[in-house]
């Protein structure tokens, strides 16, 4: 047979049983089968029976309310404490009837320790607490009626509990056979344990005879000592009992085993030297079980039932199942508790009766049986004589008599869980049965032949007799139905001097059952374990016999029969014990787990928030410190430093700006003029102070902190606060003012503190507040508008009021308020005009007498005004020299658009169209002819001063204030009454340009739109806005829609698994909302944050952008769906840890017990109860530790990844979201702990995780490859030009862009770019702007001189092409291209390709681009205008449109702006190009107003269904051209779809 085909598992059981036949056939003295210690396969056709974990076996169905779980309890049963205070209470002291002695008691518990233990809780943890009655005396005496004795259901075979037919059933853990289970353990690693591997021993205490101390928490039960709280497995023994220590009487009979077993091997091993270990141990364990079988069987089972007859032995019946049954573990099994003494008698050899040391150090005569509990080092236990006087004290004591009562220490001071110490033991064993589904009484009766009782006196007519009231009271509790009446409490009250029939008849069958069922029972000869003489020795032996081996006691000084004692028999007890003869048993406590802990808990959910503003805190000193870096790498690169120092004029000092402020070095110096300079450190002029002019100046010196201030009171400004180096250095300051000032009076010098100083300062800010009043007032006497709309006046105090309106303006601030420069043409022409005593201030009513016309003058009036400002010589001619000097004021403004040799040509190409280039000299009429197109425009011109744009109720309409967009259209005048719509007509201009340029004619183009479609009701309207909706993000909504009904669904599934499916981990019962919280979170977060991976595989979007699936996916929403994703996976992962902080409470606040359940993996029930403290799930668990580490670095990821700190330090959020890598660790160690369930994130990070390396790899194989730069120059607004080899095999569309890393400046700092080349041209392109340390340092390197340097042009690393949505351009028949500073980059590349593919006759669907350009000056970015001139050379076909837009000017209808519109027209008329571009695309000033030009598009082409919206640039413009999109796909017509990408 091939060995190699057999299951690996035949192989190994074949070895195994190879094994165990070896090791058997060794041991050569082993000659009979040995025993197992679990229990199986005693019965070799049943070999679970009788086994440790067996299910008990019911004799009677179960009594459960539904039929198979649920227990009856109130009102179907009265209260179990109830029942307890009316029939099992009673004063104690009465001696048994048959003189049963204390030992026989605890041998007894012994015994069913050896064969059932079916306390243990279950899982999931069910309770059945027990309501105290409201003023029981002892566990309520405040009368609080809330008062619980607590109760958790046993545990079950999770095989039952399933129905009627399969009711639960409880499970028994240790053997049902009598093997010596309480000796050795239930299994073989138990008892290896406790075995010391020498001589056959079991382990001891060193230099005592007791068993070694347990170190171990897997076998010893070790609940806390009630009476001292003590708890912990410190101080309790190893038996094979895991319960051996529950009370110090159990202790002794365990050790009494113990000793005997070492003493028989002892025995053994002087008899055969030569046998091994396990041979001494095997030989004495197997005459220790028979032993112990024959006296609880034959010695102590007959006088126990009242000397009932125990049928002799019929030998081994294998059919016979030995299963404990319910009515013997929770009812029969618990009569030995009304013979339990409240107290228990030491006695010596010599009949001295030991007085006991009691917890406090008091003495009493007996050790009290309620404060004896799980007692750790008792003081009347410490050396091998104290076991020898506890037994001997037991054999001599008298019982409690076998009746109704138990003692109160069992009754009102049994042991409980720390949370309360005290409990009931008879509630507990009413309420146990109840758990367990007993019979009634009568049912149990009728099981066993006997009669049912039909009245409550026929139960026990004795005691009925003597205390009828008992029946009474318990009938009232039971509603007088005696069929209700329980097994336990009518079994109880049967009996009277030994268990009653029932009792009796449950016991006797469960003993036999045990004993004939077992094929290691000692009389069974065919099982080898015994010879016959062997068998006939063991029946003579007694327990006397045992305890004559295992204690220093001589055989006199023990009774015979140690089980009941006799006249005659050694050693009387004094007295029968009463509870008032001894120690008061300790009163129950309550104990709160967290206690203590509220503080350091607080403290750390505290900290665990601030996470994310430690971070932010953290973010800001690294943004603090990157623009720090920043400013000192600009500073070097203007190459000087701003200190006082490097000033080359005058003297130096420090300007003081306002208390806000900090000081400004500057230079003073006095001109030839008599004028004072402050300079700035860069040489640039801050002030002129003329001091000439001047009667007097006034200096204010400072007398106290080392006398550096000194303050220069400036009429008509604000004032100059300078501090000096020193005394001296303000001195020779002082002497210069006085030589530069007029003689008389000259300079006047006062002294006073520096404080006082300062607030004697006007300073800039308190100067621009008076301007600004100044202004508000002006304007609200010259527009007459209400104070609300000039700005709230009131509030100004009369002093500040009258202040303004004596104050005089200087040129700078009429200047600044207009918006220009203090040198400009304009301002000094008007001021000059304005300025009539030439004082060279303007006063109010001076200011008043010019605006007035600015603001409300007709067209005539206006141009009158501009012709007298430059009419110097005020004749009424200007010559040519001053029109020139009035129409170059108006193209200054425009701030160096155009230079001063195309400013002249422009001028002069406007006399020429004029006819004014033969006129010497120019009249007003002459001007206002130049003007005589564009009156309408000037009728709405107004001059704007800042802070005034938003308060003049007359402002234009709305309609005429959108931007020109067609020139070279005669218009009509527009009436000025009347308000046409702008819109309608800029769409007819607009209509007619592109009918002009396409050669078509037709006098009927023009239709209006359909009105009647928006003649709509409101909710038709909402209708058709919300269809409009969807189907502009039909796919965003079903992808969106996709991945919350995945989360959802995932959320849902652990949700409703928790909440109701996961009965078996208790999670229902203890910690539902908790836990179904953090698990549903969980479980979203680990589908989330796996697959937000997949919105960054730009390789993979790009490929999947060129297949089907780009009609489903919106891959333009890549990087949004992942900032949503990621939101939404940090606000569940909030969610998350929140749901762990109760979880986390409520585990510190549990039950071991129920940890148990929760957590098999982590925690054993050993009845200690203390669950960890909150710290330990915190610091001291997997989960926690990595919970904690993620939360941190979530922390820190989030806030570098927000927009403030992105732009600050690009390189800060990219590093920091390179901890996605920890994140992933982490989770996957986060879960691997499996606290609660199997690990599942590994699941979900599988997949995405595989196509997310895949795209890792292809940027991988491209990103290594260097790429020589080709050509580099520097473009002006900072602007840096690369073009550099375009590689091999790279094929990309326009629009799209790359990824570049500069080697010269870290192969690790990859920045995103757009390409700027055409996918024709042979080499690749980038316009790259200087905003940033790594833009500013690349353009720094890319200077001449640097490059002459290096000798070479550094080279690149290149990783790409990216797709995005710019490149859906040519999808649409129509396209508007919307690019806002160097947000025109992807549309230079697209541009280029239109005009190239249309050159080549190349088939586009595209037949018409609009390309919008929004910049400040069209100086910011040259080169964009090179490459819309090469477009418009190549534009042929005239497919490009494009409009250009200066937003750097003031808006439209502002004076200035309107005559610098007329200039353009005019120059654009003569040359047919902007004079300000030098192109044929139209220049307009002012913002794009994008719902008019949107609307014009729809008059243009009202056959294209859908219009392509592309826009690049700062989010305002962006958002913008989205607003404008949203408002006009409202309408039933042209749909616009917007795609938009920000930097």
């Amino acid at each position: 047979m091939d060995l190699r085909k057999r299951p690996a598992a035949c192989l190994f059981a074949e070895l195994l049983v190879i094994s165990i036949i070896k090791t058997t056939c060794s041991l050569s003295s082993i000659s009979w089968e040995v025993q197992r210690f679990d229990g199986w396969y005693n019965n070799l056709a049943h070999h679970r029976r009788g086994a440790a974990g067996s299910p008990l076996m019911r004799l009677l169905p179960a009594r459960y309310s539904d039929g198979v779980s649920q227990p009856l309890h109130e009102p179907q049963l009265p209260n179990a404490r109830e029942v307890s205070n009316v029939a099992m209470s009673g004063p104690s002291g009465w001696p048994s009837m048959r003189n049963s002695t204390v030992l026989s008691v605890f041998f007894g518990y012994h015994v069913l320790f050896e064969i059932v233990d079916s306390r243990r809780s279950g899982c999931p943890p069910q309770f059945m607490d027990i309501l105290v009655p409201k003023g029981d005396p002892i566990f309520d005496p405040n009368a609080t009626g809330k008062t619980l004795l607590p109760f958790q259901r046993v545990q079950w075979d999770k095989d039952t509990s399933q129905s009627p037919n399969n009711p639960r059933t409880q499970v028994n853990h240790v053997t049902t056979w009598i093997d010596g289970s309480s000796i050795y353990g239930s299994s073989s690693s138990w008892c290896d344990a406790l075995r010391s591997f020498s001589g056959g021993h079991l382990a001891r205490t060193p230099l005592t005879d007791f068993p070694r101390q347990s170190d171990n928490i897997y076998f010893m039960w070790s609940p806390s000592d009630p009476s001292t709280g003590q708890h912990g497995r410190h101080g309790l023994y190893e038996f094979g009992n895991a319960r051996g220590n529950e009370n110090v009487f159990t202790v002794a009979e365990g050790i009494i085993w113990f000793r005997y077993h070492n003493y028989l091997a002892s025995k053994l091993q002087e008899q055969q030297p030569s046998w091994s270990d396990e041979e001494l141990f095997q030989n004495a364990r197997k005459r220790v079980i028979a032993t112990f079988q024959n006296i609880a069987f034959y010695e102590w089972l007959p006088g126990y039932l009242g000397n009932n007859t125990v049928h002799s032995y019929p030998g081994y019946q294998k059919y016979v199942d030995p299963g404990i049954s319910p009515e013997f573990q929770a009812a029969a099994m618990r009569f030995g508790s009304t013979m339990v003494p409240p107290g228990v008698y030491m006695r010596n050899r010599t009949c001295n009766y030991r007085r006991i040391i009691n917890i406090d150090g008091s003495t009493s005569p007996a050790m009290r049986m309620c404060n004896s509990f799980w007692n750790r080092k008792n003081p009347n236990l410490q050396v091998d004589q104290d076991v020898d006087d506890l037994m001997m004290g037991m054999a001599s004591q008298i019982a409690e008599r076998e009746d109704n009562i138990v003692v109160e220490d069992l009754r009102d001071y049994m042991y409980g869980p720390l949370r309360f110490s005290r409990s009931d033991l008879v509630a507990l064993t009413i309420q146990g049965g109840r758990d367990t589904g007993l019979p009634s009484y009568n049912q149990a009766r009728v099981a066993f032949n006997l009669k049912p009782v039909r009245s409550w006196d026929e139960i026990n007519s004795d005691l009925s007799r003597s205390n009828p009231k008992l029946f009474q009271d318990l009938a009232a509790l039971y509603g007088n139905e005696i069929s209700k009446l329980e097994l336990f409490p009518g079994g109880f009250l049967e009996s009277w001097g030994a268990p009653g029939p029932l009792f009796s008849s449950i016991i006797l069958d469960q003993f036999q059952r045990i004993r004939n069922g077992d094929r290691y029972w000692f009389e069974n000869i065919q099982n080898g374990l015994f010879t016959p003489e062997e068998i006939e020795a063991i029946r003579n032996t007694t327990f006397h016999d045992v305890l004559i081996a295992a204690t220093s006691a001589e055989p006199g000084d023990f009774q015979k029969n140690v089980f009941f004692w006799e006249d005659g028999d050694p050693c009387q007890q004094p007295q029968q014990i009463q509870a008032k003869d001894l120690h008061p048993c300790t009163n129950a406590t309550t104990l709160n787990y967290f206690d203590g802990s509220q503080a350091g808990f607080g403290i750390t959910i505290t900290a665990l928030c601030l996470l994310p503003f430690v971070c932010f805190i953290l973010a800001c000193l690294v943004a603090y410190f990157r623009k720090s870096k920043f400013r000192r790498f600009e500073k070097m690169q203007r190459g000087g430093a701003d200190s006082a120092e490097e000033l080359a004029v005058g003297i130096t000092a420090c300007e003081w700006q306002g208390p806000k402020e900090a000081l400004r070095p500057v230079g003073l110096d006095l001109d030839l003029e008599k004028r004072l300079l402050v300079v700035a450190s860069s040489g640039s002029t801050l002030r002129s102070l003329s001091l000439g002019g001047q009667s007097q100046l006034d200096v204010l010196l400072s007398n106290n902190l080392h006398r550096r201030a000194l303050l220069l009171k400036v009429p008509k400004e604000y004032d100059l606060v300078l501090f000096f180096e020193d005394e001296g250095k303000r001195a020779e300051f002082v002497g210069r003012l006085q030589r530069g000032a007029s003689n008389e009076p000259g300079v006047a010098v006062r002294e006073m503190r520096e404080q006082e100083l300062l607030n004697e300062a006007v300073t800039r800010e308190q100067r621009a507040q008076i301007v600004e009043t100044f202004f508000r007032h002006a304007f609200a006497q010259v527009l007459e508008i209400d104070k609300s709309d000039a700005g709230d006046l009131r509030g100004v105090p009369c002093s500040k009021t009258r202040e303004a309106l004596q104050c005089e303006l200087t040129g700078a601030e009429l200047a600044n308020a207009l918006g220009l420069k203090p040198d400009s043409l304009f301002v000094d022409s008007m001021f000059t005009l304005a300025d009539k005593d030439g004082n060279g201030y303007l006063s109010f009513q001076e200011f008043l007498d010019v605006i007035v016309i600015f603001m409300k003058g007709s067209p005539e009036e206006k141009s009158k005004l501009l012709f007298s400002m430059h009419d110097i010589s005020g004749d009424g001619f200007l010559s040519k020299e001053e029109f020139s000097r009035l129409l170059r004021s108006f193209i200054e403004i425009s701030s160096g658009c155009l230079s001063k040799s195309q400013a002249d040509k422009a001028i002069e190409a406007m006399l020429q169209a004029a006819g004014f280039d033969n006129k010497e000299c120019i009249t007003w009429e002459d001007f206002h002819f130049l003007l005589r197109d564009h009156e309408n425009e000037l009728q709405f011109a107004q001059l704007n001063v800042k802070g005034m744009e938003t308060q003049d109720r007359k402002r234009p309409n709305r309609s005429h204030r959108v931007s020109f967009i067609t020139t070279g259209v005669p218009q009509t005048d527009v009436d000025k009454d009347s308000t046409c719509s702008t819109v309608e007509r800029e769409g007819q201009d607009l209509r007619r340009r592109f009918l002009k340029k396409a050669g078509l004619t037709s006098p009927h183009v023009y239709v209006k739109p359909r009105r009647e479609r928006y003649n709509r009701s409101w909710l038709q309207q909402k209708v058709q806005q919300f269809k409009r909706f969807v189907e502009n993000y039909r796919r965003h909504i079903v992808c969106f829609g996709i991945i919350c009904g995945i989360s959802a669904g995932v959320c849902l599934e652990r949700c409703y698994h928790y909440g109701l499916q996961a009965d078996a981990s208790g999670v229902p019962e203890i910690s539902a909302v908790g836990i179904i919280v953090s698990r549903g979170s969980a479980a979203v977060v680990s589908f989330l944050f796996p697959y937000m991976m997949l919105t960054v595989c730009r390789n993979l979007i790009t490929l999947g952008r060129e297949t089907f699936l780009n009609r489903y996916i919106p891959f333009d929403a890549a990087i949004d769906l992942h900032r949503w994703m990621a939101m939404a996976a940090i606000i569940l992962t909030v969610t998350h840890c929140l749901g762990h902080a109760v979880n986390l409470y409520i585990f510190s606040i549990s039950d071991l017990s129920i940890l148990a359940c929760l957590f098999p993996r982590v925690f054993f029930n050993d009845g200690s109860e203390l669950p960890q403290k909150w710290s330990w799930w915190f610091f001291h668990t997997v989960p926690g530790m990595t919970g904690i580490l993620l939360l941190f670095v979530f922390a820190v990821m989030y806030v570098f990844a927000s927009r403030y700190f992105r732009r600050i330090s690009f390189r800060g959020f990219w590093i920091t979201h390179y901890l996605y890598m920890l994140v992933y660790t982490l989770t996957v160690i986060h879960g691997s702990f499996a606290l609660l369930q199997k690990p599942r994130f590994y699941i979900y990070l599988i997949p995405p995780a595989i196509l997310f390396l895949l795209d890792k790899l292809i940027s991988l194989n491209r990103k290594k490859v260097e790429i020589p730069v080709v050509k580099a120059e520097l473009l002006p607004s900072g602007v840096t030009y690369l073009e550099f080899k375009r590689p091999q095999g790279f094929v990309y569309r326009s629009g799209q862009w790359v990824r570049v890393a500069c080697l010269a400046l870290g192969t690790d700092e990859y920045h995103p770019f757009t390409l700027t080349s055409a996918p024709h041209e042979q080499n690749l392109s980038l316009h790259i702007r200087a905003v940033g340390p790594w833009t500013t340092q690349l353009r720094k390197l890319y200077a001449p001189d640097i490059l002459k340097q290096l000798g070479e042009n550094p080279k690149l690393y290149l990783d790409g092409p990216f797709g995005e949505g710019h490149q859906e351009w040519k999808s649409f028949e129509v396209s508007v291209l919307v690019g806002g500073g160097i947000g025109v980059t992807p549309f230079a590349s697209i541009l280029k390709d239109l005009v190239f593919k249309s050159s080549v006759k190349f088939r586009v669907q595209c037949k018409k681009v609009y390309f919008i350009w929004v910049t400040r000056t069209q100086r910011q970015f040259e080169w964009v205008s090179d490459i819309i001139r090469e477009v418009e050379e190549q534009d042929s076909n005239e497919l490009v449109s494009v409009h250009i837009y200066i937003t750097q000017l003031a808006e439209k209808f502002d004076l200035r702006t309107t005559m610098l519109y007329v200039c353009e027209r005019h120059f654009q008329k003569v040359c047919n190009r902007s004079l300000f571009t030098g192109l044929r695309s139209v220049t307009h000033f002012g913002r794009p107003p994008f719902l008019s030009f949107l609307s014009s598009l729809q008059e243009v082409h009202p056959e294209v269904g859908k219009i392509g919206v592309f826009s690049c640039g700062p989010p305002g413009l962006t958002k913008n051209v989205e607003k404008a999109c949203q408002q006009m796909n409202k309408r039933d017509q042209t749909h616009f779809i917007h795609h938009f990408e920000n930097f």
